[in-house]
């Protein structure tokens, strides 16, 4: 229970993860609508937050090393609430911006710390469960989000939506940003960041709360003769035998953003839009996704320490570049708007089910001890750059003319749909299975691997 509880308190990070992301599903109209903006200023009001989070994840890697992850996490509270209050009293359109950017940099400091921390503080049997438990609350908190959204646009008309709706919609942040801070404060550092800062006593005690004496003293051995070796190659940190599993791991953090699952979580209510709803519809529309995100996330906790990371990669990847070339095809010859409903929730379930949370996991236990932090960094800034120019982009080729007329919306789909296609390709080929194995075994896996 220790560790559920560790575990629930770290993951309030992706819930703000969501929350503040996805809240410009519902603020994006009256925003365009406010400050009177173009396709490409329309984008960068979405996009922006995710510029902030590529550089929160650049900072994220040398503060989880020096600072630890509590601390770090403890950071990115403090920026959510602060974007919170600001983007929610902004007059300016740069004051909304700067505020938005600086919300950005917490999640992106927690995209990559929370899951990481749950992965170091985690027994191995239950590793893969409890790091999509992040993922899940990350679902939940674009859920949480929506609903606030669709509650706070009944509040008034199309007018008030546009001066004062907008506000409460961010502001409601500063909630759960207070809640994640408070109970950070009781949660114990990362046994593995202890025994790299020689503070073994600590991290024994850390364990034994963790899954006892035990549990500790045979953890304890692995992490220390990891530390050991790990700090040996040092000065060779990413080295050629580090180097297959840092492009694996860059390469995946991409098209999990690349195959476009922020389009339909920050744009979805303006697609609605597109095809006939009214806004309030459209919002409950977005609900509605938001619920079959959450739903498959709960199914992919139950799955992935049973069928393992590569068969949900792989069969998840192909049924969401299915449901996008399909919807390509719909879009382009005007078909019915349920279909394209369908299509978008049969997407949103399999991402949910396999992409979503699976990748995560994956991030969190491939690299070794040594370079993890780092590692990590590099893999979530790659990630939130494909996320800022996929949200940047969208507008921009779904409101094209020259697009539009031999498209008709239909043109972005075939794109990310073709990148799904290339992550199966990626999986099968480079992904070795990581289930039940411990980080210090899957380390041993790509030793090996290179110095056979």
């Amino acid at each position: 229970m220790f560790v559920f509880r560790v575990c629930g308190v770290a993951a309030l990070g992706g819930l703000l993860f969501g929350y503040d992301t996805a809240v410009i599903a519902g603020a994006i109209g009256p925003l365009q609508e406010h400050f009177h903006l173009s396709a490409a200023m329309k984008g960068w009001a979405a996009a922006c937050a995710l510029f902030g989070c590529v550089l929160g994840v650049s900072l994220a890697g040398v503060l989880g090393d020096r600072a630890g992850r509590k601390q770090t996490q403890l950071l990115s509270a403090i920026l959510f609430f602060l974007s919170a209050i600001g983007t929610a009293l902004a007059v300016q359109f740069a004051a909304f911006i700067v505020f938005r950017i600086l919300g950005g940099v917490g999640v992106g400091i927690a995209s990559m710390t929370a899951p990481m921390y749950i992965a170091e503080i985690s027994p191995a049997r239950l590793r893969g469960r409890l790091v999509s438990v992040n993922q899940l609350a990350v679902v939940s908190g674009i859920l949480v989000i929506y609903f606030v959204n669709y509650l706070i646009a009944l509040g008034g008309d199309a007018a008030w939506n546009a001066t004062v709706g907008w506000r409460w919609m961010f502001a409601s942040g500063a909630v759960p940003s207070g809640l994640f801070f408070l109970l950070l404060l009781h949660v114990p550092e990362s046994p593995r960041w202890l025994v790299e800062r020689n503070r073994i006593a600590t991290a024994h005690d850390v364990l034994v709360r963790l899954g006892g004496e035990s549990f500790a003293a045979q953890e304890l051995h692995a992490i220390c003769e990891s530390v050991a070796t790990e700090r040996q190659r040092s000065v060779r940190r990413f080295g050629p035998e580090l180097r297959p599993v840092l492009w694996l791991g860059l390469t995946l953090a991409v098209l999990q953003q690349a195959t476009g699952i922020n389009v339909f979580l920050y744009y979805a209510p303006e697609i609605f839009k597109q095809l006939g709803a009214v806004n309030d519809l459209a919002l409950l529309q977005t609900i509605v996704v938001g619920g079959v995100n959450l739903m498959a996330t709960l199914l992919a906790i139950g799955t992935v320490d049973r069928w393992g990371r590569r068969p949900l990669m792989i069969g998840g990847a192909s049924g969401m570049g299915g449901c996008l070339l399909t919807m390509g095809l719909v879009l382009q010859f005007q078909g019915m708007a349920g279909w394209v409903l369908l299509l978008l929730l049969g997407y949103v379930a399999c991402f949910a089910l396999s992409v979503g949370p699976v990748t995560w996991v994956i991030l969190s236990e491939i690299f070794p001890n040594n370079v993890r932090s780092v590692a990590m960094s590099l893999a979530t800034f790659a990630l939130w750059t494909a996320n800022f120019l996929v949200s940047q982009t969208f507008p921009m080729m779904d409101e094209s003319p020259w697009l539009t007329e031999r498209f008709h919306h239909g043109f972005p789909f075939y794109v990310y749909g073709s990148l799904c296609i290339v992550l199966v390709v990626v999986t099968w080929l480079g992904v070795p299975e990581t289930k039940g194995r411990s980080l210090e075994e899957i380390e041993r896996f790509w030793t090996k691997r290179t110095h056979p």
